[in-house]
């Protein structure tokens, strides 16, 4: 289930998102504007849409640790991390975004995926000393981006990484929180810069057989040198003997197409044209300020590096290499 729509479409020229972001404001009215800003840390975004999880109890790490890809028994007070779960055969199934803060670790997921997390948490609870909470219909994501000046407040929750600060913010301040803090930037601008980034989401970067390796998540996500847990033999397997089939590039997209690729869009060789073998698919497309129309898209491990690509029936596409072949 999704949070209600957020208060912040009412601000001046929101428009809302569509698809996984569908609850909170596409943009608010100029999509390029929204991403400097961002860019040279200013404003916010309203990631209210986004589920939220909370672990409380005595054993709240040791037993995420148990389940989760990343080492989290000694995670210190205030230090961001990620990790997944993942299927019997390795295949991502959750990603967390996580931070602890001394007594109780928050997890903000993908929109309406936070049931089906909950829903296995709860299964796997045994004897240990843990409470999971849905706390998606009172706390809302606010991010904060790289260089921003605003300070957090001090009695909410805050992941700190490289390209900005997540703050779990009680949902009742957010429109308080817009007006001291603004402008505000919407959710095409935040995925814009994400794409950049070359930071994979959970429904668009992944399918359902989606293994860590594909996404460069070994070292980000994944932890090689943990316990065990479920998927653990595909990880290990597939980093100490094999390749992952499928590598996650990232596509810069010929300016001149009027309309960005569908999620879905398939990866040819230019060389093929629009009739060659499909080799793979576009995952997110998206307008940059600065690089023009950009794209994440997955393809089979073995395309050329250096290889052309058409994308759909006449997008001309250069990659960049994010996962090795």
């Amino acid at each position: 289930m999704r949070p209600s729509k957020s208060p912040l479409l009412s601000l001046p020229g929101a428009v809302p998102a569509e698809g996984p972001d569908e609850g909170v404001a596409a943009h608010y009215g100029d999509l390029f504007r929204e991403q400097r800003l961002l860019a040279d840390g200013t404003g916010f975004v309203d990631l209210s849409h986004r589920g939220v999880v909370t672990v409380t109890g005595p054993d709240r790490l040791s037993w995420l640790h148990l389940l989760l890809t990343q080492h989290v028994s000694d995670l210190p007070a205030g230090q961001a991390t990620e990790a997944l779960i993942l299927s019997p055969h390795g295949h991502i199934e959750h990603a967390l975004y996580l931070v602890d803060d001394g007594e109780t670790t928050w997890a903000h997921v993908e929109p309406g995926t936070q049931e089906a997390l909950i829903a296995y948490l709860e299964s796997m609870k045994f004897f240990y000393k843990v409470e999971v909470a849905d706390r998606t219909d009172d706390v809302a994501v606010t991010f904060l981006p790289a260089g921003s000046i605003v300070p957090a407040p001090q009695d909410v929750a805050v992941r700190e990484t490289p390209y900005g600060r997540d703050l779990f913010l009680p949902r009742e301040r957010l429109t308080e929180f817009a007006a001291e803090n603004g402008p505000a930037a919407g959710a095409l601008a935040y995925e814009a810069l994400r794409v950049e980034g070359h930071r994979p989401r959970l429904g668009l970067e992944t399918d359902h057989r989606t293994i860590p390796h594909e996404l460069g998540l070994i070292g980000v996500a994944v932890h090689l040198q943990k316990g065990c847990y479920r998927g653990q033999e595909t990880v290990a397997r597939v980093h100490n003997l094999g390749k992952p089939p499928r590598r996650l590039v990232f596509l810069h997209l010929d300016g001149s197409e009027v309309a960005l690729p569908a999620h879905g869009a398939p990866v040819r060789l230019a060389s093929d044209g629009p009739e060659g073998r499909q080799l793979g698919f576009v995952t997110t497309s998206a307008r940059h300020h600065e690089l023009g129309p950009i794209a994440l898209a997955l393809v089979k491990r073995n395309v050329p590096v250096d290889a052309a690509l058409l994308v759909g029936e006449a997008t001309a596409a250069a990659q960049e290499v994010v996962v090795e072949p």
